[in-house]
């Protein structure tokens, strides 16, 4: 393999002849590779997946994290324990692929090991890392935590991603067609492009953006004096910056630039498509914004034992097959917890990242429904929740802890940690209701329904995100009535969601779960069928090149 003049080492596919490179902080692709904290690095790793499998001509470029995001342990009292520990990978290829970077007016070696396509069946992949006896312990440290808590940290990450990621293409001799950033976080390497090509149109026309914050104010911003110190810019001048960027106040916001630098750029579903265009059409300069809706790889995440019994319409070796998947992952959460549960009873799961708008706790606030819940004889029910909070967010971090102590009262209420690929898979497949209550409308598409109908489980939901493009409430899935959130106050909405929920699971799911199994078998199908093709990452990939590559 030749590294100066580096090129895809399989067949292309014509059609994906387009040199893409693919910039994201974190990419979750196989559970062995700890480089990723949730949704982001979820949707990134089928994205590899499925370029694999469709043969398209793009890599990755990503940060190979020494300490990952972090490993979630537990205290004694079994409350969330925040641990680092160094992650050993003998399986990323060294070839000697090292070079410098500006950091704080300062070089900074750069090492970049190589994930073989191979490897784990998915597109080739560069990851960076600064953690190299070269550098001073300061420098090392940006590759040591995944969204590290300190400013000036994470400002060196997202020079790394950008500003390295580019160069490392340079120095490998790839030469992409287009920069692909997935998220605002590598937008720095737009001001590398200007140092090499010195037009903003040239930039533009190598530049497209992936948008997936649906909230003006959830988008990163930074101090941009701040910026400028840690050699942001590539040593432009401030007065340059802004005139390029239209920043006009102390704040430089990275995706306000990438949206004015990128000749096109996607939201992650039709409704955060229109959110997007909404959200930013204040803004004057900024680039057309479409719609890819997120996807997830059938393939990687699939129980094609559950599919094939569908097909071949054997109901008995289907009804056979989820029930021995809930028992398979009931082990595991038994060995977490000490809370061996029954696959014969209606299992609601929870899991996905811990954050305020995503109301992990949200059904244990009527206490008085939850308990009767919980204790019902006719329709018996199990919970379990699981979920990382990132590890400063206290107040995600005390609602994991709330439900830590409320499952101490229940013996069919568990809540598990380290949920990673892994566990999330198994997870899936326990699940009967995959349960997700975002408040509308701040989830821009959320994943983990996707693969939780791969496995068998079907969707409870809001009208957020993928959902609104998917559900058909009673036949592949159940969705909260939704009202006009807009004028409603957030107690006003978490309460009205709070109540549909408990409605709809108390008067259909649960009496059709136990007193009518081929309507709920159904709905299983469905719900697996509806989400195979519609929501498969190879067509999200296929319409990256259709719709954003052209």
């Amino acid at each position: 393999m030749n590294f100066h003049h580096y090129h895809v080492p399989y067949a292309i596919d014509e059609q994906y002849s387009r040199r893409i490179a693919y910039f994201s902080m974190e990419f979750a692709v196989h559970q062995p590779l700890k480089i990723y904290s949730g949704g982001l690095g979820f949707l990134s790793g089928s994205h590899m997946r499925s370029a694999y499998q469709l043969r398209q001509n793009l890599v990755g470029v990503g940060i190979l994290w020494k300490y990952g995001y972090y490993d979630q342990a537990r205290n004694q009292d079994q409350t969330l324990q925040v641990q680092w520990n160094e992650k050993i990978y003998n399986f990323l290829e060294d070839h000697n692929i090292k070079f410098q970077i500006n950091i704080h007016d300062h070089p900074v070696w750069v090492k970049a090991y190589y994930l073989n396509p191979e490897t784990f069946r998915s597109a080739p992949m560069f990851l960076l890392s600064t953690d190299l006896p070269e550098n001073d312990y300061v420098s090392q440290t940006i590759t040591h935590r995944l969204y590290d808590a300190n400013v000036a940290t994470k400002v060196a990450q997202f020079i790394l991603l950008g500003v390295g990621g580019a160069k490392l293409l340079d120095v490998i001799g790839f030469n992409p067609e287009l920069y692909h950033l997935n998220e605002a976080h590598g937008v720095s390497a737009a001001f590398y492009l200007y140092n090499k090509y010195k037009s903003v149109e040239e930039v533009r026309k190598r530049l497209v953006f992936t948008t997936h914050t649906p909230e003006e104010a959830g988008n990163e911003k930074h101090d941009i004096f701040l910026c400028e110190k840690m050699s942001y810019f590539c040593g432009m001048k401030l007065d340059e910056v802004r005139r390029l960027t239209g920043m006009k106040d102390d704040l430089f916001n990275h995706s306000l630039a990438a949206l004015r630098f990128a000749k096109l750029a996607n939201g992650v579903s039709q409704l955060h498509g229109e959110v997007s265009r909404k959200m930013w059409g204040a803004y004057e300069g900024i680039c057309e914004i479409k719609a890819i809706t997120n996807a997830q790889n059938w393939q990687y995440w699939a129980d094609k034992q559950l599919y094939y019994f569908m097909d071949e319409r054997d109901d008995e070796r289907f009804d056979d097959r989820k029930r021995f998947l809930k028992k398979r992952a009931f082990d595991l959460v038994a060995d977490q917890t000490g809370k061996l549960l029954d696959p014969d009873v209606f299992t609601i799961v929870w899991a996905r990242r811990f954050a305020g708008y995503k109301r992990a706790e949200l059904l244990t606030r009527d206490h008085q429904r939850f308990e009767a819940l919980l204790k019902s004889k006719k329709y018996p029910v199990q919970i379990i929740w699981a979920g990382k909070p990132y590890p400063v967010d206290y107040p995600a971090i005390s609602d994991f802890n709330h439900l830590v102590n409320i499952s101490k009262q229940y013996k069919n209420v568990a809540v598990c940690t380290g949920y990673e690929l892994s566990l999330s898979k198994r997870l899936k497949q326990a699940s009967d209701g995959w349960l997700n209550n975002p408040r509308v409308p701040r989830e821009a598409s959320g994943t983990s329904g996707m693969t939780a109908a791969m496995n068998g489980a079907v969707n409870v939901s809001t009208m957020d995100g993928w959902i609104c493009e998917f559900i058909n409430h009673g036949n592949n899935g159940f969705v909260v009535p939704p009202v006009d959130y807009a004028n409603m106050h957030v107690q006003e909405q978490d309460e009205y969601d709070l109540n549909k929920l408990y409605d709809i699971f108390e008067n259909q799911i649960l009496p059709m779960y136990y007193n009518n199994r081929e309507v709920w078998r159904q709905i299983v199908k469905n719900g697996m069928r509806d989400v195979r093709f519609q929501f498969d990452s190879n067509r999200m990939a296929d319409e990256y090149y259709k719709v954003l590559y052209v």
